[in-house]
């Protein structure tokens, strides 16, 4: 079987599941690098079936799948999971003389899975987040070729994922992109959709920003972005997301919270806006204005929830900067 060159920390579950949520990949739309990948598998290694396939809390979700007909299983009965839990590639010749997969549905029904060859997708820092696997609908032995070749599809998909990840990030404040944050916004919504989802977004702008651009340079202002972005990652939760629209202007999205929670939260930021230190512009202070809009039922798309956390930033504006504004709470 084939190492790889990091030690995976197989036994940090935690670690596990903040290395995936950092690269913000489930519940995305399909990607075409993604799916290169499996169909390539599918040719190469003669199945049927092949997929890149991502290990959550309880579930196990296909970035992406060829002749697979389902987006995700329970992560109890996932192939992939088993896979995860060690260092190299996991094979199964014939699942139903594997005490592991005997009875598992998916070799007693439908796809009737009687081989798989995983090879984990593992993490510059060692974490097994999925798996890239194979998958036959009959008994077979994968040879080592096999899996040298899944095993270098595997290291081209996680540079894929790496890409991704840097072409979602703000270089100069660690906030995501904003096509980014607007996938994250209707993530939020197609949840609240399938599942009562409660999250608020604040849209904020930095409080006279231009003049500290003129006043002191691009460096200047630069210096306040940064700082900004660290105090806003510094105190978000790890489950929130933080986003750069454009310019000096950023978005928060706080899940699974309530907005009378979120304005608390938001508050506590737009405080410690104020007391920020710049170490390259000693003795300035920097303010920022914030709109709150919760994800309420007539909420449609990215852009109508926008629109409406913007027009509350604009009131926010019009009331004399530095405050937060938001729709009235219900009595």
């Amino acid at each position: 079987m084939l190492a790889f060159a990091t030690e995976p920390h197989l036994d940090d579950e935690p670690g596990r599941l903040a290395a995936l949520e950092r690269y913000a990949i489930l519940d995305t739309a399909n990607e075409p690098q993604f799916d290169r990948i499996t169909a390539l598998i599918c040719s190469a290694l003669d199945v049927p079936m092949a997929a890149v396939s991502f290990i959550d809390k309880d579930r196990q979700w296909f970035k992406s799948r060829q002749n697979i007909a389902v987006a995700e299983t329970a992560r109890g009965i996932a192939f992939c999971d088993h896979t995860i839990r060690q260092p190299r590639a996991m094979i199964v010749g014939d699942s139903r003389r594997d005490p592991r997969f005997a009875e598992n549905p998916l070799v007693t029904g439908a796809p009737h899975l009687l081989s798989y060859a995983g090879v984990p997708l593992q993490t510059p820092d060692g974490y097994n987040v999925g798996a890239l696997c194979a998958l036959d609908t009959r008994a077979r032995e994968f040879t080592r070729s096999d899996i040298e070749t899944l095993a270098n599809l595997a290291a081209v998909a996680v540079d894929a994922l790496e890409v991704r990840s840097i072409a979602n990030y703000d270089q100069l404040t660690g906030a995501i992109s904003r096509r980014a944050f607007l996938s994250q916004l209707d993530l939020a919504i197609g949840r609240r959709r399938a599942r009562r989802h409660l999250a608020v977004l604040a849209v904020c702008d930095l409080d006279y920003f231009k003049r500290i651009n003129d006043s002191f340079g691009h460096d200047g202002g630069d210096a306040v972005l940064r700082a900004f972005g660290q105090l806003c990652r510094s105190l978000l939760r790890k489950d929130d997301f933080f986003g750069r629209i454009g310019g000096e202007e950023f978005g928060l999205l706080l899940s699974d919270t309530a907005l009378d929670d979120a304005i608390e939260v938001v508050e506590r930021l737009r405080t410690a806006v104020t007391e920020m230190a710049i170490p390259a512009l000693p003795g300035i202070r920097i303010t920022a204005s914030f709109g709150l809009a919760g994800l309420d039922p007539d909420i449609g798309d990215n852009a109508h929830w926008m629109k409406t956390a913007d027009a509350l930033l604009y009131r926010a504006k019009r009331n004399g900067r530095n405050r937060c504004e938001h729709a009235a709470l219900p009595e």
